[in-house]
């Protein structure tokens, strides 16, 4: 019914449905990202149909899809409110257009009665006094605590409810919450208790999403760039107001600390500030020409719809920092979030048709592991889609580029890390341990620029070794990320357990010693002791493959250039992190890492204003700073003759 309700309501979208209907009895194979990694699982058919998934969307602006009440957004007007519904708001005079209503979500499952977020002060606890304040200072940058939102209050993980106001089940699509036939639930990796249902959406209405964008596209991307910009900022107030809110969604489906949502929410909400004022700048150029009557102008236009797929570890900000620059230069997107965290990106939709980003701009397509390869079908082969931005693992990457081929999409992508981690024996080894403790632990050590080897030289190594394992017994705390003493959550599935104690036992067997942590923990099946292993070689599992959880690894090294052997043999290169106090090795080494971004007494490198990115398979493209913006822009020449 929901597919006929499609072909009658939106222009087209009948003859597309007939294409993405499969005969009874027709098989899909799924092809995903290994274990427990944060990437998106994206699917793949046999032939043609062995795509992965970028969205795509049917639709057009005029076209209301008839759906559901409950997952019906009020129609946008008012003088902002004329093109298509697109990931990119087409339309003009944005000051004068009203936030809309938030509906009532669907409720939740389980009937819990929702609880408040810890305060501020109870909050404080989680950063326990160390005698050191290297350690100290690393705290507070692995679990960052914004100041609390006056009046906001959000409902505990452990009680089964969510904040309310916020919380969608359904597609996002032409700027209306879109119901699918069936629902895929979505679980908190702490407890496993169920969060609730959210539409399993699949090829009809990822078409339904791309041509929603395609139709939303001209106006948006003709829009003056001042009225962007003002509907990105004022995106990023409403994702400032609701940090709190928007946090607890994050720590509820993902299961990261609050204090690190918290962090996120701000980072993610950065983005938007940022390209809402790089929106601003996207200058042409003249060419000085050859001949007299002639000129040369170079002028800079939005590619037109990307496909953003998104990991689960960053819910937030991986959606933020590719649609804040698709947004500013013109393009509108459409949305594909992993299946473990759909409800980040749909709370950003809310907020986004709050904010008046026209419909049609940001559209959003969740959908269960079953369905990704229907989905990832139509993103990788709908002519209409111009650009794919995608996070997720190197496979699944190599597998996107060899579908965009088809039809020759521009492409970026942030992808796997094996971050080397070099301490030096002129290091500070307090500042050294510190920085380690933020760069391993963080999220649980889930994230793509978490340092995977620790290469430590042989005249420090005891002491740094001795150090950091006392830091991790006092400073780490494994927990529910709702309860305040928390530094470390759960991983987010059992499978990303199972990969870390494969890792260890592989290194135990070949002689490494464990020398703190080195189980699961006895809060639950999701839940992984912090790590510590000495005699690592370069033999091991742990040091050849990304292992995306709490286990630190340390090899101990003799000279410069051992060291730079190790950390350059992988064949992936996103970041590097060295600790070091002479000039002429930090400017040696600095050069001669082969990574994208280097830390140099350093053990957190993103910002807002830097690029993101990696070398040989980690990636293409950059994400985030001044250069984020070129991603999403096409470079046109034009010659004015006869003057």
């Amino acid at each position: 019914m929901m597919l006929d309700t499609l072909a009658q309501a939106v222009p087209g979208a009948e003859a597309a449905l007939a294409d993405t209907r499969q005969p009874e009895g027709s098989t899909t194979s799924c092809t995903c990202r290994a274990e427990g990694s944060p990437h998106a699982h994206l699917g793949l058919q046999p032939g043609l149909r062995t795509q992965l998934s970028t969205l795509r969307g049917v639709g057009s602006h005029r076209a209301a899809l008839r759906l559901p009440a409950a997952f019906q957004v009020p129609p946008t007007r008012g003088p902002c409110a004329a093109p298509p519904p697109d990931f990119h708001s087409p339309q003009g005079g944005c000051g004068a257009r009203p936030a809309l209503a938030s509906p009532q979500p669907a409720p939740l499952r389980g009937g819990s009665s929702p609880g408040a977020v810890p305060s501020r002060a109870a909050m404080s606890s989680l950063l326990p006094r160390r005698a050191s304040s290297f350690a100290a200072a690393a705290r507070r940058r692995l679990l960052l605590q914004p100041p609390a939102a006056p009046g906001r209050a959000a409902a505990r993980s452990g009680s089964g409810a969510l904040p309310s106001g916020l919380v969608r089940r359904g597609g996002l699509v032409g700027g209306r919450w879109l119901e699918a036939p069936a629902a895929f639930a979505v679980r908190d990796p702490a407890s496993g208790q169920e969060l609730g249902p959210v539409a399993d959406c699949g090829a009809a209405e990822a078409r339904a999403a791309v041509r929603a964008a395609h139709g939303a596209g001209a106006a948006w991307g003709r829009l003056p760039a001042k009225e962007r910009s003002a509907l990105l900022r004022r995106w990023y107030e409403l994702m400032v107001e609701r940090r709190d809110d928007l946090a607890a969604i994050i720590t509820a489906e993902n299961g990261k600390p609050l204090k690190e949502a918290q962090g996120e929410i701000l980072y993610s909400a950065s983005f938007l500030e940022w390209f809402a004022e790089e929106a601003r700048r996207v200058y042409g150029d003249v060419i000085p020409a050859s001949a007299k009557d002639r000129r040369i102008l170079v002028l800079k236009q939005p590619v037109g719809v990307a496909a953003i797929i998104t990991p689960w570890n960053f819910p937030s900000a991986m959606i933020t920092r590719k649609v804040g620059a698709a947004l500013a230069a013109g393009c509108t997107v459409v949305v594909k979030p992993a299946e473990d965290t759909p409800l980040s990106a749909l709370a950003l939709g809310e907020l986004a048709n709050q904010a008046g980003i026209p419909a049609g701009v940001y559209n959003v397509i969740p959908c269960s592991r079953q369905q990704a390869p229907a989905v990832g079908e139509v993103l990788c082969t709908d002519p209409l889609v111009a650009k794919i931005s995608f996070t997720g693992s190197t496979e699944t990457g190599k597998i996107l580029l060899k579908h965009a081929a088809g039809t020759v999409k521009r492409v970026s992508m942030e992808l796997g890390g094996h971050a080397p981690f070099i301490v030096f024996d002129s290091a500070d080894v307090d500042r050294a341990v510190a920085g380690a403790l933020a760069s391993k632990f963080r999220n649980s050590g889930q994230t793509c620029v978490c340092t995977n080897r620790f290469l430590v030289q042989k005249g420090i190594h005891d002491k740094f070794v001795e150090k950091f394992a006392k830091a991790i017994r006092s400073e780490l705390r494994v927990g529910n990320g709702f309860d305040a003493n928390t530094t470390q959550g759960p991983l987010i599935n059992e499978k990303a357990v199972e990969k870390v104690e494969r890792h260890i036992n592989d290194a135990v067997s070949q002689g490494a010693s464990i020398v703190t942590g080195g189980k699961r923990h006895s809060l639950g099946k999701n839940f992984f002791e912090p790590t510590l292993l000495s005699n690592v070689t370069t033999k091991m599992l742990c040091t050849q493959e990304e292992t995306f959880g709490p286990l630190a690894p340390v090899i101990k090294f003799e000279t410069e250039e051992e060291a730079i052997a190790i950390a350059n043999a992988a064949s992936v290169g996103l970041a590097g992190y060295f600790y070091s106090q002479d000039p002429a090795q930090i400017w040696r080494v600095a050069e001669q890492l082969e990574v994208g971004m280097v830390g140099v007494n350093e053990g957190i490198v993103s910002s807002v204003e830097s690029p993101f990115g990696g070398v040989k398979q980690s990636g293409l493209g950059r994400e985030g700073s001044k250069y984020g913006i070129d991603e999403y822009l096409e470079i046109k020449y034009v010659c004015f003759g006869g003057l």
